[in-house]
């Protein structure tokens, strides 16, 4: 009997000492977030002259966590000014234009100063974004330009025919299956797809010319898709000033009458959750749009 008390007394111990780690456990991280959400908003709610920083990071596919974090700056009295942090080759048309207009709002109908500080690369869309600023900084060896478009996608119709593969394809409308990567484009077809992206290049280099207050025979003349260091862009004012995002900082607050060093304020960014607390960050290791990018039919201000 003895025996068998010490038995259930040992189990209680270890199912409490289990309830007792996961209550402390759970505790520890819903302080930890709150903490953490406290930090990143006190920025805003804090004293001090700010300067709002957006990130435009990576191939551009998606316009819906950028646009919001301009706009919310742009609505924010107590945010003198925005930087728009720059280091893209570029992305998708629509989202591009997007957030182009987004910055264009807060320039011309906001009249608040927004400026563009390009790092390694602000080529493509991501220019497409950064001629829309007040004022575009870039390094001496910063990637910057290519004004172009490009579509393309793998034909794979030989293979299918060497696995003995037939697509069978219904359709209304003789250019609904345009792009058809199982067979050759019809003639008819690579004119459409063409007309297609001389429309765009030509919103492009309208977009360009009007965010950069420049004739558009003039910006037509260097939109070949190429691009240039930062050094050589400044040479025919695809940018203003030689500079980094310190330079651009200072120079900002400067132009807006912050004097000292201003507030930097940056969006909140995704909470973490408790698999990420235990774990860590997992997210290099899953599938991302930017990675299936190359597997994606559609028209993009890339630089590749």
């Amino acid at each position: 009997m003895a025996e068998n008390g010490r038995s259930r007394t040992l189990l209680w111990i270890v199912i409490g000492g289990g309830v007792f780690f996961l209550f402390v456990l759970a505790v520890f991280t819903l302080v930890y977030l709150t903490l953490r959400a406290g930090g990143e908003h006190a920025s805003l709610d804090g004293f001090g002259d700010k300067i709002g920083v957006v990130e435009l990071e990576g191939v551009i596919l998606d316009s819906s966590v950028i646009v919001p974090q301009i706009k919310k700056f742009g609505d924010d009295d107590s945010i003198k000014a925005i930087i728009l942090r720059v280091n893209s080759p570029g992305g998708g048309v629509a989202a591009s234009e997007e957030i182009y207009r987004a910055v264009k709002r807060i320039r011309d109908d906001k009249k608040k100063r927004i400026v563009a500080a390009i790092s390694t690369v602000g080529a493509s869309g991501a220019y497409y974004v950064s001629s829309a600023t007040n004022k575009i900084y870039a390094d001496n060896g910063s990637v910057v330009g290519s004004i172009g478009v490009i579509a393309e996608w793998v034909n794979y119709g030989d293979l299918m025919r060497w696995a003995k593969l037939k697509p069978e394809v219904l359709k209304v409308g003789a250019l609904k299956d345009t792009g058809d990567p199982s067979r050759e484009m019809t003639p008819e077809e690579r004119a459409y797809m063409q007309s297609l992206i001389d429309n765009m290049y030509g919103q492009f280099v309208q977009a360009v010319a009007d965010g950069r207050h420049a004739k558009t025979d003039d910006i037509k003349k260097i939109a070949d898709g190429r691009v240039w260091t930062g050094q050589e862009a400044l040479s025919i004012h695809l940018i203003d000033q030689i500079g980094d995002f310190q330079n651009a900082v200072d120079d900002t607050a400067k132009s807006v009458g912050i004097k000292g060093e201003p507030v930097l304020v940056r969006p909140d960014k995704d909470r973490k959750t408790l698999a990420d607390l235990l774990f860590g960050d997992i997210s290099q290791w899953l599938p991302t749009r930017e990675k299936l990018l190359d597997q994606q039919m559609g028209f993009y201000y890339l630089w590749k």
